[in-house]
């Protein structure tokens, strides 16, 4: 049976509700039948435009095409901070639940006032309030009299979710029609009337200063409306795309820069991470009530690389300034993180400053999209007020972007002479994985670095556990081992940018926890799923465990050249369950042949959404562990293009069927970074039962099988 959510106090209003309070700042009905919804959360290819939609629509008593969902802007917008993290159902669908449940209510309120009735006795129907004796009257013809001007009010209990029509139906996603149909939606195809174009010059070398500049060639190019330098900042503006590239190049080929900073050996980068100035965290500790008596200790080392965003489109922004106003059109995830080191930055009050959210093609984390919009800024300084537009190249977007950040794992277990875990030992070490716009003193935008006057490089932080965690997200045990001890090493050096992408450090530490686990149990002789089962008191994760395997049919007959492995996580051991089965296939190469995965997320607002964020993730982690890799020399990234940084192609992706459980009675959590760990594990652990050989390195190449072959007696 459904329970109905607590009644909050001003103290457990939903948090985005008790930051952004005023009922008026989330939504606004027109005399015309519509409900305009506001939300601070952005579409960045999760269907949370979507989910939003049913959810107030289920509250409100409306059908869902009344509903209008505006994109984010600092300019209407509620402060939701940044979108990321799985979050956005999570903080934005509960706050605007709770909204549009008080609202239902204000409008009955005021609606029984006018019918001389009891608010009781109504009912609402896609917006039309009915009573008895056929009095009616609607939210339309109440509009103007309601006053939404107000606070949300500690108390209103939403409805059951057996009261929902929407809520766990696969409704059609919003945003699908427009990039279908080529209609543009993505801020990549947009264009503003009179805009000009910008381009930026970049060095090659690992944060090279720009030293000279001849600027003839540039001049001589047709178009050319100005060229921008201050300190290492330099780039173009002209009336065309083509005069803009022509001007860059010609840039190029006259600029002098300085050596640049030295990089990592990329083919040792446990070694490199193991040496550098750390700040050292004992991250959770358990003690053993009865300490057990431990015959030997194994001890393992995983290891993945710095992976790209490598976003389909480069990062692209538009910026516009009058006077001392600014617009700037960006597919930033925290618009108003953005605005805070824009006005740092241009030295000017927020309220000056406009960021309008438009969707990006391919959005992983902190990828460029905040880099390129101050580029827009300060290239829009010398338009006159015309607005202009800035695209990354490929070489850019493949270099200069934060990357995710390298990971080292080391875990020891102590056994008993049975072969039992007594106690487990997790050490990482790994660059911060947070370095977004507006969260510190000093602005976190590339370009502000090379100015001549620059702000210093920020350095890469964690979020703290109660947060979810950044390179230490998922290190801490679900397993019910005794006792415990786990350790998180930042770097305080930072030669490889770095900042968040998809999981932060869940799927670098759910590889290495599982791996283990894995040659834990194969030691053992014991069937992984069952030693998974036997150590978990979670029902939750239980189930998505033995859900996973009762479909794939686990375990299969052993044939040759196929392999399976299974993978299990509770992303940020807080949000949804998920657990993942791989076949793989080993000939020449690895492929994987079919994924099969079971997840949790609560509340399904939209099953069909929740199952696609899956298989996204599922194919992506798929092309992290089997192709992803940033390279580089000594001196710069070399990685650049889709040949030195291939990703999964199409005649690639494997098989994926998703069974979701639902839990209507749970409130809702977020899909879109669940399954990332559990099939990098999955995958890792199918490939040693299909070859014998473990891989404790990603990503998983022929050459690095060959060398684990090779070493394996």
């Amino acid at each position: 049976m459904s329970r109905p959510p607590p009644s909050p106090s001003a103290a457990t209003l939903p948090v985005s509700l008790a930051a952004n309070p005023t009922l008026s700042s989330w939504l606004e009905f027109s005399a015309e039948g519509h409900v305009t919804v506001w939300p601070g959360k952005v579409e960045i290819g999760q269907g949370i435009v979507t989910a939003l939609a049913q959810i107030a629509a289920d509250e409100l008593d409306i059908d869902i095409a009344r509903i209008r969902m505006v994109r984010a802007s600092t300019a209407a917008s509620p402060n939701e901070g940044v979108t990321s993290g799985s979050l956005s159902v999570q903080q934005s669908g509960r706050a605007l639940r709770y909204v549009c449940a008080e609202v239902r209510q204000i409008f009955l309120e005021v609606a029984a006032d006018r019918l001389g009735v009891k608010k009781t006795s109504l009912s609402v129907e896609d917006g039309s309030i009915s009573g008895p004796g056929n009095v009616r009257t609607s939210y339309w013809e109440l509009a103007d009299d309601v006053e939404l001007e107000r606070d949300a009010t500690p108390g209103i209990a939403p409805k059951l979710a057996t009261e929902r029509r929407l809520a766990g139906d696969s409704v059609h996603r919003i945003d699908i029609p427009d990039k279908v149909f080529a209609r543009p939606r993505f801020i990549q195809d947009w264009s503003l009337p009179a805009t000009l174009h910008g381009r930026v010059l970049r060095p090659e070398n690992s944060r090279a200063r720009l030293i000279e500049l001849n600027e003839d060639g540039a001049r001589a190019v047709a178009g050319l409306v100005a060229i921008v330098r201050d300190g290492s900042f330099a780039g173009v503006v002209s009336e065309t795309e083509n005069g803009a590239e022509a001007a860059l190049n010609a840039l190029r080929k006259s600029a002098t820069w300085s050596e640049g900073e030295i990089l990592p050996d990329e083919n040792d980068l446990a070694a490199f991470l193991k040496s550098q100035p750390l700040e050292s965290v004992v991250i959770s500790t358990r003690a053993a009530s009865t300490p057990g008596d431990g015959k030997r200790t194994i001890r393992r080392q995983y290891t993945r690389p710095y992976i790209a965003h490598a976003s389909i489109a480069p990062s692209c922004a538009m910026a516009q300034r009058s006077g001392d106003k600014v617009h700037v059109w960006t597919h930033s995830q925290g618009v108003y993180l953005l605005r805070t080191d824009l006005a740092l930055l241009l030295k000017l009050p927020a309220e000056n400053i406009t960021v309008e959210h438009l969707e990006g093609a391919g959005c992983y984390g902190h990828n460029a999209a905040d880099d390129v919009a101050l580029d827009a800024v300060l290239l829009a300084k010398v338009a006159g007020g015309r607005p202009v537009r800035v695209q990354w190249s490929r070489a850019d977007e493949m270099s200069q972007a934060p990357f995710g950040a390298a990971m080292a794992i080391e875990i020891a277990a102590d056994l008993d002479a049975g072969g039992e875990i007594l106690h487990w030992h997790h050490q990482l070490w790994s660059n911060g994985h947070a370095a977004r716009p507006g969260r510190a003193a000093q602005p976190a935008l590339l370009a502000g670095f090379e100015l001549a006057n620059p702000f210093p490089r920020m350095i890469s932080t964690n979020p703290p556990q109660a947060n979810g965690g950044g390179a230490d997200r998922n290190a801490v045990p679900l397993y019910d081992f005794p006792s415990w001890q786990v350790e998180s090493h930042r770097l305080l050096t930072m030669p490889v940018r770095t900042s968040a992408l998809r999981t932060l450090g869940a799927q670098g530490n759910v590889f290495a926890i599982e791996s283990f686990l894995d040659e834990i149990a194969a030691e053992r002789r014991e069937d992984p799923v069952a030693f998974r089962l036997r150590l978990l008191s979670d029902d939750r994760a239980r189930d998505v465990i033995r859900a996973a395997a009762e479909r794939a049919k686990w375990k299969p007959a052993q044939r040759p050249g196929i392999g399976h492995g299974i993978g299990f996580a509770r992303y940020k051991n807080m949000g949804a369950y998920c657990a993942a089965v791989a076949e793989v296939e080993g000939d020449k190469d690895i492929r994987v042949r079919k994924l099969t995965l079971a997840v949790d997320v609560g509340e399904a607002i939209n099953p069909d959404g929740v199952i696609n964020q899956i298989e996204g993730g599922a194919i992506q982690a798929t092309s992290w562990v089997l192709k992803e890799r940033v390279r580089f020399d000594r001196q710069r990234i070399t990685s650049t293009t889709w040949s030195d940084y291939p990703i999964l192609r199409f005649s690639e992706v494997p098989e994926v069927e998703v069974e979701l459980i639902q839990r209507p009675e749970l409130d809702p959590v977020g899909a879109g970074e669940a399954a990332h760990g559990p099939v990098t594990a999955a995958i890792a652990n199918a490939v040693f039962d299909c070859l014998g050989v473990r891989i404790r390195d990603l990503p998983i190449t022929r050459e690095r099988l060959i060398a684990a072959m090779e070493l394996t007696p």
